[in-house]
C-alpha cells in the first residue's frame, strides 16, 4: 500500500499492486486496474519510488528483478 495526496490535500492509501497507469500532464492521474482514477499531487517519479519501496517491502521487487535477469539470459 502507498499513501498519496489528492489535490484537495486529503491523504489516501491505495493498493500499489492495482496501479495500471500513471499519466502526468498538468496533474498526475493514477488509473487502477479496477478502472478507478485518482488525481494526485505527487509526480510520476515519486509514485514510482513509493511503488518500488512497497514492492521491496513485500519481497516482490527482488522477484521481479530476478525474473528480468532470467529472461535476458535466455535470449
Amino acid at each position: 500500500m502507498i499513501t498519496v495526496t489528492r489535490l484537495n490535500g486529503t491523504k489516501v492509501t491505495i493498493n500499489a499492486l492495482l496501479i495500471e497507469l500513471i499519466e502526468e500532464a498538468a496533474d498526475t492521474v493514477i488509473t487502477l486496474t479496477t478502472g478507478n482514477k485518482l488525481v494526485v499531487k505527487e509526480k510520476t517519479d515519486e509514485l514510482i519510488r513509493l511503488n518500488q519501496q512497497f514492492l521491496q517491502t513485500i519481497g516482490l521487487a527482488a522477484a521481479a528483478q530476478k525474473s528480468v535477469h532470467t529472461e535476458d539470459s535466455s535470449r
